[in-house]
């Protein structure tokens, strides 16, 4: 994969006219496939695939292109080179942009992270056996993924990686069901079996008859993989610079009020685990964090190279569209063999599904119960709960409700493979909190 990006690359550059810019991103994968249906094989496969995008800037105007790699250098290159002789079109036709990034040429990287993955023939007699008796539905991926950015003045970074993704259910006679993500680069075989363990200790809860709860504030425990869906809303109007200035973020209480969350509350972005490369699509490389929310007070957001020209500020050089790539919220002290007791009268929320915003300003979540929810009562877990809609502000369950924080972090892996398999986590831990709003 690197050999075909750095010859297309370098034939590429070749094209470019005085005062036109190109910067080439790459994004590659050879994936294993398997699709599990009650703990039965359904479809598995091998996929080689590779893109390149094109972005080609010329008189203070950008056009965006890219085409599927074949392999074969001929036809890419002629694809590449028709792709460039358009752009070059376009550049004539639409209007200047004031904010243009240009390129420059700062520095270059080369980061393959080592690993010791599943060999693929190995997969299917490492994945079922923990599996039988209980009917298991889910997608493993699995191989290595590749990134790289280069631009023609002399830049150029190059990512890869080996990891593995088992998104699973469990479901029980009456339709119920537990959601389990087992994911990483080193495969553990002892680790997975406990971790399908849990699963399916969670799954005899299950079999218990749902009991309906009513609309109304709980004391709420949330697994890292709901806390790692509520961080990812900050991705969507939250900790971009771009959407706290055009008055559309979640934060602007933070920012323009001081309001703060809990001083048990602290994120960062942070490259140093290597779940996705430091560069971004443009080959911009940030440091190796950047904090974010210390102790529940913003401190940064992240800022793109083209929100800091138009406001004037320093970039932080966040990917264009200013998301969180590698987030990381700090653990507290609370152990997870103590969670029931400290619930007491509550709910034990494993997943949440479905989320949105319902009062952008005012930093409202909505959502749903999801797979494993449960009542407890007495420090007991009692039986699952019917599907419920909650509705409440992170500055309620980060801020003053927030109990308690897990003294372990898990990592929530990226396991999106639509058009491509992802790359990046969140790393954080669960979350005991009060009053937490379920609507109906």
């Amino acid at each position: 994969m690197e050999k075909i990006f750095n010859t297309l690359s370098e034939s590429l550059f070749r094209k470019i006219q005085a005062k036109e810019n190109l910067i080439i991103s790459f994004s590659g994968e050879n994936s294993q496939f398997i699709r599990f249906n009650n703990a039965t094989i359904r479809q598995t496969g091998l996929v080689d695939d590779a893109e390149i995008m094109l972005k080609f800037i010329a008189n203070n105007r950008t056009v965006q292109g890219g085409f599927t790699v074949s392999g074969n250098f001929d036809i890419d290159y002629a694809r590449g080179k028709s792709e460039i002789e358009r752009m070059r079109i376009e550049t004539k036709e639409i209007p200047e942009d004031p904010f243009i990034v240009l390129p420059e040429n700062l520095a270059s990287s080369h980061e393959i992270i080592p690993s010791n993955g599943m060999p693929f023939e190995d997969a299917v007699d490492a994945i079922l056996p923990a599996m039988q008796g209980v009917d298991f539905v889910g997608i493993w991926a699995n191989g290595n993924l590749y990134r790289g950015s280069a631009n023609n003045l002399g830049q150029k970074h190059w990512f890869e990686t080996e990891s593995y993704s088992l998104d699973y259910s469990l479901v029980t006679s009456k339709h119920q069901m537990v959601k389990g993500s087992f994911a990483g680069s080193e495969w553990d075989q002892e680790s997975y079996e406990d971790y399908v363990k849990r699963s399916r200790n969670k799954l005899s809860l299950m079999e218990r008859d749902p009991v309906k709860i009513k609309p109304g504030n709980y004391r709420t425990w949330f697994e890292s993989a709901a806390v790692s869906d509520f961080i990812s809303m900050f991705s969507w109007n939250g900790i971009s610079e771009a959407s706290l200035r055009q008055g559309c973020s979640g934060f602007g209480r933070m920012r323009h009020n001081d309001v703060r969350l809990s001083p048990k509350f602290s994120v960062l972005e942070d490259f140093k685990p290597g779940f996705c490369p430091k560069f971004n699509s443009d080959g911009e490389v940030p440091n190796d964090e950047l904090v974010l929310i210390e102790n529940g007070q913003l401190k940064n957001t992240l800022i793109s190279s083209r929100s800091a020209k138009e406001y004037g500020l320093e970039s932080n050089f966040a990917e264009n569209s200013e998301y969180l790539r590698s987030p990381y919220m700090q653990s507290g002290s609370l152990n997870q063999n103590d969670v029931l007791k400290n619930i007491n009268d509550g709910l034990y929320l494993s997943n949440i599904h479905y989320l949105n915003w319902s009062d952008n300003s005012g930093g409202r979540i909505t959502g749903l119960t999801r797979y494993a929810c449960f009542l407890v009562e007495n420090g007991e877990i009692v039986a699952p709960i019917e599907t419920m809609r909650f509705d409440d502000s992170f500055y309620n369950f980060f801020g003053d409700n927030l109990i308690a924080v897990e003294d372990k972090v898990s990592v929530n892996p990226e396991v999106g493979t639509y058009g491509g398999r992802s790359l990046g986590a969140t790393t954080c831990p669960g979350i005991l909190v009060d009053d937490f709003s379920l609507t109906l």
